[in-house]
């Protein structure tokens, strides 16, 4: 239990307050903006690098991946793994699928923001049009078109923080030097 709550700290999921207590952090928009950032950087330089030929397997298993983000009975969790299947499948298509490790490592407040962002979709049907568009310019070899879609894709979580923000302000860190204050509340039943 110990080395869990360290390695959530040390990813900046969990603050630990001496004396008062241990607390799941606030979404850090300073934090979200960087693992997007290194998100993007990755996924568009492995757009630089697809192979002439594309592996067919590794295509075959993007579009059904997309079949399945069609389903109609899809839930949001459903979706962010097929999400994340698919992105790490364009990885692999340019023959840098073990680098998803070390951007899924370093993307914990992305994926809560990301997260928020689907509860506040009407539908993940706009995310799956955009995937649709983004593998249709790979396999069709555009390669610029591809990495105008795909940052355009990345980059919508921040729209989605703003309108998160705009309701629940408490859910974002305001002041990172803030300390949570323990107080005694009486109940009467």
């Amino acid at each position: 239990m110990r080395e869990s709550l360290i390695l959530l700290v040390q990813e900046g999921l969990v603050q630990v307050f001496p004396k008062v207590g241990s607390f799941v952090s606030r979404v850090d928009p300073a934090q979200v903006a960087d693992a997007q950032f290194l998100r993007e950087a990755v996924e568009l330089a492995s757009l630089d690098n697809l192979p002439s030929r594309l592996d067919p397997a590794v295509v075959g298993e993007l579009r059904d991946n997309l079949e399945r983000q069609q389903r109609a009975d899809l839930g949001l969790e459903e979706f962010f793994a097929l999400d994340e299947a698919f992105h790490h499948g364009l990885m692999r298509l340019s023959g840098h699928g073990d680098v998803w490790t070390t951007v899924a490592a370093a993307k914990g407040h992305l994926d809560r923001a990301r997260r928020l962002g689907l509860h506040e979709s009407a539908s993940p049907a706009v995310f799956t049009t955009q995937h649709r568009e983004i593998l249709e310019a790979v396999v069709g070899g555009q390669a610029p078109l591809a990495r105008s879609r795909m940052r355009d894709h990345l980059r919508a979580v921040f729209n989605d923080i703003e309108r998160v923000r705009a309701h629940s302000p408490e859910l974002f860190a305001a002041d990172p030097s803030a300390v949570p204050v323990r107080r005694n509340v009486v109940v009467w039943e």
